[in-house]
């Protein structure tokens, strides 16, 4: 065995994680409110009264849009793997605050869709899959816990952002709101991928000779990994066999069982935000008392997500996935009778619990098995299929409601999507373990 120099061999001290990195992606992911449903949600109502168009078209324009988003995603996870994450994310940053900016100019429905379009791919996809790629190149050991503090912080501040907006929009409307939140987004984003993401280019990493969070590079680096966490569940630790390329990604039947828990979430969960004012207030729900709903989500999308980033690293899609589904069975069958109080804080408690589980849970499993080498491709796949899902979950709900005049006609023929999840993340090996 070669020998190892003294400075190729001796590990950073924990001064040297990248942990400035996490802090750039939490800020990175607060701002993609304005093209996040929750965000879009408060704009919802004053523009379909502005505009004069019914919720059945609002919900069409928002799955137009959001379908031709997400074909453009493939793209951008290709261009992370190549031109790294610091150039893709200020080169979104700044597309994604001007395509916020130009919502102020919709007039119909098509530029609505198009409007739509714009957002969702850069704020939604673009700019989400940019800021959890960074953590996922730059951390190795401590991936799982680095994920789950980026997307819990980060979804912490974005549950806020309702609020925010729906103060915003009372101030200066809705057109104003929306070119305040673009500068806002592009003022920040672009300078803080370049200042603080110079370090975190995946080419510039794969230049150190040490370990991305500051683990030596010699040959006692691998030992510390032999131990599998899903050894017991069938799984292989083999952190030495080569990154899985996209195409052996989406051949793996664990690939989608993780990848059908956001699948779920995405649909059912988008559908039930984009809704909520109108949902809730079936229940008797006031509009405030439906938009202060998001904050509960939040906590618990924080504290599932922070739960699920240290789970990540020690148990199987087998565990975390069924968990997911079963809270958001849950918030389904609750919607229908989350009446003010209790009811409707256990509601959110499924609505927040199921999504932060499912989305921090991917994006940790999916470089823990199958690499790095590729993982912009294969989460840019993940994404596109997550972000169809979302296209279709407002106007299902919509659907139910414009025949039956209740959303229950949708949502329980619903239920079915996220039972199937749950048999085939139990049915699924886990994949092999790459570190």
């Amino acid at each position: 065995m070669p020998a190892v120099s003294p400075s190729r061999a001796r590990p950073r001290s924990s001064h040297g994680l990248p942990w400035h990195v996490v802090g750039v992606a939490i800020v990175a992911l607060a701002l993609t409110a304005p093209g996040q449903t929750a965000g879009v949600s408060v704009f919802v109502d004053p523009m379909i009264e502005s505009l004069g168009l019914s919720r059945a078209e609002s919900s069409g324009a928002y799955m137009v849009g959001t379908l031709m988003g997400a074909l453009a995603l493939p793209t951008v996870g290709r261009a992370l793997d190549r031109l790294g994450v610091r150039a893709v994310m200020a080169a979104v940053g700044g597309a994604f605050g001007l395509a916020v900016a130009a919502m102020a100019g919709i007039t119909g429905l098509i530029t609505l869709a198009v409007g739509y379009a714009g957002i969702r791919l850069l704020g939604q996809g673009s700019l989400s899959l940019s800021a959890t790629t960074s953590v996922a190149v730059a951390f190795t050991r401590h991936r799982g816990l680095a994920m789950g503090l980026t997307m819990a912080l980060g979804s912490a501040m974005l549950g806020l952002m309702p609020l925010a907006l729906t103060g915003l929009i009372d101030a200066v409307g809705w057109q104003r709101a929306w070119v305040v939140a673009g500068g806002v987004v592009a003022l920040v984003i672009v300078p803080l991928a370049l200042i603080g993401l110079r370090h975190a280019d995946r080419r510039a990493r794969d230049d150190e000779p040490q370990g991305a969070d500051g683990q030596a590079a010699g040959p006692d680096a691998d030992d510390a990994d032999d131990a599998d966490p899903d050894a017991a569940d069938g799984g292989v630790a083999d952190s030495g066999r080569g990154d899985a390329t996209r195409a052996e990604a989406l051949r793996s039947p664990a690939f989608w069982a993780i990848v059908g828990g956001t699948v779920a979430t995405g649909l059912i969960g988008t559908g039930l935000q984009f809704h909520q004012i109108s949902l809730l207030g079936e229940q008797g729900l006031t509009s405030e008392q439906a938009a202060a709903n998001f904050v509960p989500q939040s906590v618990t999308l924080v504290l599932a997500t922070l739960g699920t980033g240290w789970l990540a690293d020690r148990v199987s899609h087998r565990v975390i996935v069924p968990a997911a589904m079963l809270l958001l069975i849950g918030a389904m069958l609750l919607s229908q009778v989350a009446q003010p109080g209790l009811l409707a804080l256990l509601y959110a408690v499924g609505v927040g619990g199921s999504g932060g589980a499912a989305r921090a849970y991917e994006a940790a499993a999916v470089p823990r098995y199958f690499g790095t080498t590729h993982v912009g491709a294969i989460r840019g796949a993940s994404m596109t299929v997550n972000v169809m899902a979302t296209a279709l979950g407002p106007v299902a709900l919509a659907a139910g409601f414009q025949a039956a005049g209740t959303y229950a006609a949708s949502l329980l023929p619903l239920l079915a999507l996220p039972l199937a999840v749950i048999v085939l993340a139990l049915v699924a090996r886990p994949a092999q373990d790459r570190g």
